[in-house]
């Protein structure tokens, strides 16, 4: 039989990086009272996660980064936090979370637990010398393997192996990038405005080997060596795997919640079962998996209105993705393609200004980088939204 549901049970949110901190600041704004309880598998320490691909640009440290403890942000919150705490399992029809033996109960529950990073084969992501930096952990590790080193090997060249590559590079590092694509940030930027990036990048010293892939990564003493598809050899001290992230759906499948690339959600953020949420990067919200701060804090504060009371679909207007590579900054709406869709593209140097229009005018995206980026919020206000409360782009 399903345990009653009483309003003294908490709002369970599991998951402590933005998505779940924004949501717990939202919430009470809107409801001082109501009580809340947090789930962590890490130590709770609130901090942006974007700013992990600054840290050397700023010379900061992992523990420089944090913004607050786990303790301070209980008593800012006025919440419960349960850190290093691993769930094991979710029981929707009891309305449980199941962290072992152990069974909390919740009135609702937010999976706010984000994505984990794509895993390459064993003979390349098995080395101990290959760091992924996905959390404050990851970043707090790969800064102690560095130590002395200099020569950095990037594998991805996406939008987070690109704001990596600037950003030690700002840092002194010596770096190379590797990536099977044609060019930076595919599926992202048409190809004039990669190529900028990729200029503005090669320009502070970036070495790119692009339409290749590391097969192997082997360690020889105190250096590591990076074995290309193509049959060369990069030599390194520490290599660095960024080719992207997967939402973490396991423990919402186990539970017979409905999922695809992400956990399904409506535009209430409701999964398929009911008093169950999913936000942030592990949400696909009617056929969107935006992994991006802006569509993340309307999301938080539409949801923080839903759980308080107020049924608020998510809206999502066109917001541009900056990207953080200040050798050549960027910023785009990438827009769905369409068989008469065309860019059209004007470039000055590194600066570009490219827009996607569709076969009768209509701006359905664009990219700019350099000194066109001021550009973005008025072009923005041409794109058709990504949601609105009733039509999906």
């Amino acid at each position: 039989m399903a345990e009653a549901v009483t309003d003294q049970a908490p709002v369970v949110i599991i998951g402590s990086g933005l998505a779940g901190y924004t949501l717990a600041r939202e919430i009470r704004k809107r409801d001082a009272s109501q009580p809340l309880m947090m789930i962590t598998a890490d130590d709770g320490a609130s901090y942006s996660k974007p700013m992990l691909s600054t840290g050397f640009t700023k010379g900061k440290t992992a523990d420089e980064l944090v913004q607050a403890d786990a303790g301070a942000m209980a008593e800012q919150l006025n919440m419960e936090i349960r850190t290093h705490t691993r769930v094991t399992g979710i029981d929707p029809g009891a309305h449980n979370v199941l962290i072992g033996d152990e069974r909390l109960h919740y009135r609702q529950l937010v999976l706010a637990w984000g994505a984990d990073v794509i895993r390459l084969p064993d003979a390349v992501s098995g080395s101990l010398a290959v760091s992924s930096i996905n959390d404050l952990e990851d970043y707090r590790r790969f800064r102690q393997r560095l130590g002395g080193h200099r020569r950095v090997i990037l594998l991805g060249a996406g939008l987070i192996g690109c704001e990596y590559a600037n950003d030690l590079r700002n840092g002194g590092y010596d770096v190379t990038v590797v990536a099977p694509s044609e060019q930076v940030m595919p599926g992202l930027l048409p190809e004039v405005a990669a190529s900028a990036v990729q200029a503005a990048l090669e320009a502070e010293g970036v070495t790119f080997h692009l339409g290749v892939a590391a097969e192997a990564v082997r360690e020889e003493g105190e250096a590591v060596q990076v074995h290309l598809n193509d049959g060369a050899m990069l030599q390194g001290d520490v290599v660095v795997s960024a080719v992207g992230l997967r939402p973490r759906t396991r423990l919402a499948a186990d539970a017979s919640l409905a999922v695809n690339q992400g956990i399904l959600t409506d535009r209430l953020m409701a999964t398929s079962v009911p008093d169950v949420y999913a936000l942030g990067d592990c949400a696909e919200v009617e056929g969107h998996v935006l992994m991006y701060v802006m569509p993340l804090m309307a999301s938080a504060r539409a949801l923080a209105a839903t759980l308080t009371g107020e049924p608020t679909p998510v809206q999502w207007g066109a917001m541009p993705v900056v990207v953080k590579t200040p050798c050549c900054p960027v910023a785009v709406v990438p827009p769905e393609l369409t068989e008469d869709g065309v860019w059209e593209a004007e470039r000055e140097g590194n600066n570009v200004r490219a827009v996607y229009r569709s076969g009768t005018g209509a701006l359905l995206g664009f990219a700019l980088t350099g000194d066109r980026v001021i550009e973005k919020q008025a072009l923005a206000r041409e794109v058709p939204p990504v949601l609105t409360p009733s039509v999906a782009r």
